[in-house]
């Protein structure tokens, strides 16, 4: 909703005090102008782009229309998960979860929380994490720096489409140019046409450098930074989930405490409160 709000208010700040100056619109709506930047800029991108780049960067730039941030109960949900596993381990050993954790859509740990089973990543990185602890003897600080390697992989992976937007968008005042420049070879050859005819053309070679600025700054680079920040987003839920795994399998903490640290490194507009956990934890007992 609010990236639709902001284009209509880019767009209509732009336009509205174009006209509010007695600019002729008709000047403007250069589609050729549009064609040139924009099929430039489409195929710049494609030439740079391996094909899983291109279709993440599809993905990612419709995630910026239906992309919604997350919400205190998702932290709480992951917190409460975490803490379930912990006291499974706790009360019946390490053992007890191998079935939880080969087959995480069929176990009642897991299947309580439908929304985080659809987090691949999230899943993966529980479920990988307790499987390396069962079937090895990794040191503590060894297992925090895989997990550390896995999620700055995981963050480039994810990152990798806004790079590539923010590449396009800093392109596009350059294209921008070669559209001006196109523009005025064609008023070069109408040299003989009166003034009127000449000023036409040279206002409509103009709107090339225009649209690219605009789009660069006003649109495109924007969303890159949208992209950016879902991403970000992202790694810090993954975080989450690491500091309450190694809190709990690597510093030996009990199962409240671990999920105490990693309540602490929530962002602090969605982290959950001490007696929020608390009571998601009494409601839990009771079922």
């Amino acid at each position: 909703m609010f990236p639709i709000i902001g284009i209509i208010i880019v767009a209509g700040c732009v336009i509205g005090g174009y006209l509010l100056e007695h600019g002729n619109m008709s000047v403007l709506l250069q589609p050729v102008e549009l064609l040139i930047i924009g099929g430039a800029a489409l195929g710049g991108f494609i030439i740079a782009s391996p094909v899983h780049v291109i279709k993440a960067v599809i993905s990612s730039f419709m995630g910026i229309f239906t992309h919604k941030t997350r919400e205190k109960k998702e932290y709480i949900d992951i917190l409460m998960l975490l803490n379930g596993i912990f006291y499974k381990i706790r009360q019946q050993g390490l053992v007890s979860i191998e079935n939880d954790v080969d087959t995480p859509k069929e176990s009642p740990l897991f299947t309580k929380y439908p929304d985080i089973l659809k987090n691949h990543a999230a899943i993966d990185l529980i479920t990988d994490t307790l499987r390396t602890v069962m079937t090895t003897t990794i040191a503590p600080h060894e297992l925090e720096s895989l997990i550390d390697q896995e999620l700055e992989a995981y963050h480039e992976e994810s990152i990798t489409p806004a790079h590539s937007v923010a590449v396009v968008a800093d392109g596009l005042p350059g294209l921008g140019i070669v559209a001006a420049v196109l523009g005025v070879i064609l008023t070069m050859a109408k040299i003989k046409e009166p003034p009127e005819v000449l000023g036409a053309s040279i206002g409509a070679a103009l709107v090339g450098t225009f649209l690219g600025v605009l789009l660069c700054y006003g649109f495109v680079g924007p969303m890159a930074k949208h992209m950016e920040f879902i991403a970000m987003e992202d790694l810090q839920y993954m975080n989450v989930i690491k500091v309450a795994l190694l809190a709990f399998i690597g510093g030996g903490a009990a199962p409240k405490v671990a999920v105490e640290f990693g309540r602490r490194v929530i962002p602090a507009n969605m982290k959950p409160s001490f007696m929020e956990m608390e009571d998601a934890f009494r409601e839990a007992k009771k079922t």
